[in-house]
């Protein structure tokens, strides 16, 4: 076993602190909670500049070494040199690296033959999603057996996303691993006043607006009749988007478009006081957005597939066309007890299989292992504290507000 310091490089994301999804929000709990726990991390964050004078930069934030790598070129282009930069650096310097999807794999034999021990969490189907040309379809693909194969470890974070990786590689070198998400145990009012909506009489919708997403079949599906509830549809939409416009076009005067909404704040309160979440994703593993549905205790209104039904559990509601979304919308808008026991079913889900403070310690005993890190003396692995009871009762307090 190393003597070490254990020491982990976090490569694949833009960076923490987290501004931008889930990967970034992944990267920073577990880095922050790595340096409690007495390791050294170092998260790769990208600066876009004009022209770059300084390749890289070290900064500190809560005890995370934050490495920046400045690029001045855009688009795709612009991932591509931040992968290889980092890869390039990684390279360098002691410890695993844990990667964060496997965009920019084709870097990572490069890293591999420097003697760097390798994780990779392989995120979702990515060359499967139907907006792709069939060139970009052929690069992830391409991109998804180099990361199989110069990897030491894979990391899947749902059952379906391991059988997939299965056929790619060996089951012994895959750990499944989950998203996390954390309790809402309560939230203002205020930020969803401001958009006009009241406790408990809107479904919500938080998603890039795309085809694999669903948004037009719920939207189609909502908007049939009038409701006496809103459906609040977060995304960027864009008139030049045959896509966007024909969302746009299938919604009635309830459905509400506020545009992409970053303020953490605010989601919390929009998740918090929804009557229901409706999830139309069709590739992928656990999406973090229906993780934190579940801490929020919302019914769940869902496209019917493995990866979101081993994520939301049988309690909650699943369609493979507009009718049966419908079905569904009419029941949870009729019936209060209804949506409150989905909601306390979600909440159980979460605490069962969602727990942040499980999914990092599964990730540090597979970073210490492969790095070949000594156990401190005294460092047990505590059980988890269950919280669905404690929050099932904030469910209690607002199941008011969801039947008013």
């Amino acid at each position: 076993m190393s003597l070490h310091k254990p020491s982990l490089l976090i490569l694949g994301t833009r960076g923490i602190p987290a501004s931008h999804g889930g990967f970034e929000t992944f990267a920073e709990k577990l880095a922050l909670f790595l340096v409690k726990r007495g390791w050294h991390v170092a998260v790769y964050c990208q600066d876009e500049v004009e022209s770059v004078t300084e390749r890289f930069r070290t900064t500190t934030w809560k005890g995370v070494e934050l490495i920046h790598v400045a690029v001045s070129s855009t688009g795709p282009r612009a991932t591509l040199d931040f992968d290889w930069h980092c890869v390039r650096d990684a390279a360098k310097r002691h410890g695993v690296s844990l990667v964060l999807g496997y965009n920019g794999a084709i870097f990572l034999p490069y890293l591999r033959l420097a003697g760097s021990k390798i994780i990779t969490n392989m995120d979702g189907i990515e060359w499967k999603r139907p907006k792709w040309s069939m060139a970009v379809r052929a690069w992830f693909w391409t991109n998804e057996w180099i990361a199989a194969w110069a990897s030491h470890r894979l990391v899947a974070d749902h059952p379906a996303i391991a059988d997939h990786v299965a056929t790619r590689r060996p089951r012994s070198a895959i750990a499944t691993i989950a998203y996390g998400g954390d309790p809402i145990p309560a939230a203002p009012t205020a930020p969803i006043e401001a958009l006009g909506l009241k406790p408990g009489r809107y479904m919500t919708s938080i998603a890039r607006i795309e085809p694999d997403n669903n948004i037009l079949t719920m939207v189609e599906a909502f908007s049939r009749k009038l409701r006496g509830v809103r459906l609040v549809v977060l995304g960027t939409l864009s008139e030049n988007n045959p896509y966007h416009r024909a969302v746009r076009e299938a919604a009635s005067d309830e459905v509400l478009f506020p545009g992409a909404i970053y303020d953490s704040e605010t989601i919390r309160s929009l998740r918090f006081h929804a009557r229901a979440y409706l999830h139309g994703h069709t590739v992928g593993g656990t999406n973090p957005s229906l993780v934190e549905a579940l801490w929020a205790g919302n019914a769940v209104i869902a496209h019917d597939n493995a990866f979101n039904r081993g994520t939301a559990g049988d309690e909650q509601f699943y369609f493979s066309d507009p009718d049966a979304c419908e079905r569904h919308i009419e029941a949870l808008v009729a019936n209060d007890l209804v949506v409150k026991k989905a909601g306390l079913a979600s909440l159980d889900r979460a605490s069962e299989r969602f727990e942040w403070s499980t999914i990092l310690k599964q990730y540090e005993a597979e970073a210490r292992t492969l790095g070949g890190f000594t156990i401190p003396v005294g460092r047990e692995m505590k059980q988890p504290v269950n919280t669905s009871a404690n929050i099932s009762m904030a469910i209690g307090g607002r199941s008011q507000d969801r039947a008013s």
